[in-house]
């Protein structure tokens, strides 16, 4: 490595270190921050680098000069001004149901004035942490954010922490990490939607049943409670071989070749509640490689009555995911927010299920 790539990370090994400890107010407001000297002893840097670490956080907002005295850590609340911009950070912005998620919380915020600022975390940590901390540069009114892998502890609360400091509304959808469980959050009761989508499968004489569902997301974890709630109820024994779980990195495959092996394997299936449309339409497709058909041979839900795919002549028994409606809410709720008004932290829409032709009555 030449030289001036290594100085180049250095510097931003050192504006990292030290705005990490800002946003975690080791370093508090109005605290003076590390001199020149310290940090070129500590980094084993030139003058240079810490110098330009040190005017990218003043940039940035984090830190200020003062003439003759040194730097200063900011109190970003002292920066915040009426902006009517809100921030919507959501893990996917153009496929599946985010669209119109996304488009019933601008229908709210544009009629009240407001702008909004999209940021899209790929449902990854890192890019959810990334976005907040640029959110937290900006001069912003509120969040409306969907959590990544909001089944995964998570070990970023410091940022959220900054936000309550710094007057910053913001409001949770489509789940909330379990130790902010406490803070607004606008979710569907997606437990008694997988129940209501396995019981139809149960009346309609089905016993055979496997659930496919996703660990990483506080949604998939409430779906398999309500798949197990269903079959304890019609006395059919829960069995953890009958559940394929699957991770957002391998969505596309997994569930796919593994139900491919189960019945390549002989396992007995006659029916599938899938975690979502999506994965229900991969699902589809992996059943009629085999030769088999849908629903003839294998029933088959889904959840959010997304219909993704038009070219198939399979309708989906599935819940309604009230997209736009679920964005209203949010955006009604983080305005009332904004204005210090009181909101209900759990805000929780109920289900609904509409039949297609994807489930045969096998009790007939």
């Amino acid at each position: 490595m030449n030289n001036k790539k290594s100085a180049s990370l250095k510097y931003q090994q050192i504006e990292e270190e030290l705005k990490q400890l800002i946003l975690e107010e080791q370093i508090k407001p109005g605290e003076k921050m590390p001199s020149e000297n310290v940090l070129t002893a500590k980094y084993g840097v030139s003058r240079q680098t810490v110098r330009k670490a040190i005017s990218n956080l003043i940039n940035e907002g984090f830190v200020y000069a003062v003439q003759g005295s040194g730097t200063f850590c900011s109190d970003a609340s002292r920066f915040k001004k009426d902006s009517k911009d809100i921030a919507v950070v959501m893990t996917y912005l153009s496929d599946y149901i985010f669209p119109k998620v996304i488009s019933g919380i601008d229908s709210v915020l544009s009629e009240n004035g407001y702008s909004i600022v999209l940021k899209n975390t790929n449902n990854s940590r890192t890019r959810e942490i990334q976005c907040l901390e640029n959110l937290i540069e900006k001069n912003i009114d509120g969040i409306i954010i969907e959590p990544s892998k909001s089944n995964v502890f998570c070990k970023h609360k410091y940022l959220y922490d900054r936000l309550d400091s710094y007057g910053i509304p913001y409001i949770f959808i489509q789940g909330a990490y379990s130790v902010m469980e406490d803070k607004p959050h606008v979710i569907m009761d997606d437990e008694k939607g997988a129940y209501l989508l396995t019981e139809h499968l149960i009346k309609l004489g089905h016993r055979n049943i496997l659930g496919v569902f996703k660990s990483d997301d506080t949604q998939g974890q409430n779906r398999h409670k309500g798949y197990a709630k269903a079959l304890a109820k019609e006395g059919i024994a829960y069995d953890p071989e009958n559940v394929i779980w699957f991770y957002t990195e391998d969505r596309a495959v997994h569930p796919y070749t593994t139900l491919q092996k189960m019945i390549r394997s002989g396992k007995k299936v006659d029916a599938i509640v899938a975690y979502n449309d999506q994965i229900a339409f991969h699902l589809i497709k992996a059943i009629r490689e085999l030769g088999l058909k849908v629903p003839e041979d294998i029933s088959i839900t889904g959840y959010d009555n997304s219909q993704t795919s038009t070219n198939t002549d399979i309708t989906l028994t599935t819940i309604v995911h009230p997209q736009q409606e679920l964005g209203k809410i949010a955006a009604e709720a983080l305005l009332k927010m904004i204005h210090g008004e009181e909101v209900d932290k759990k805000i929780v829409i109920e289900p609904k299920l509409i039949t297609g032709n994807s489930c045969k009555n096998r009790a007939i």
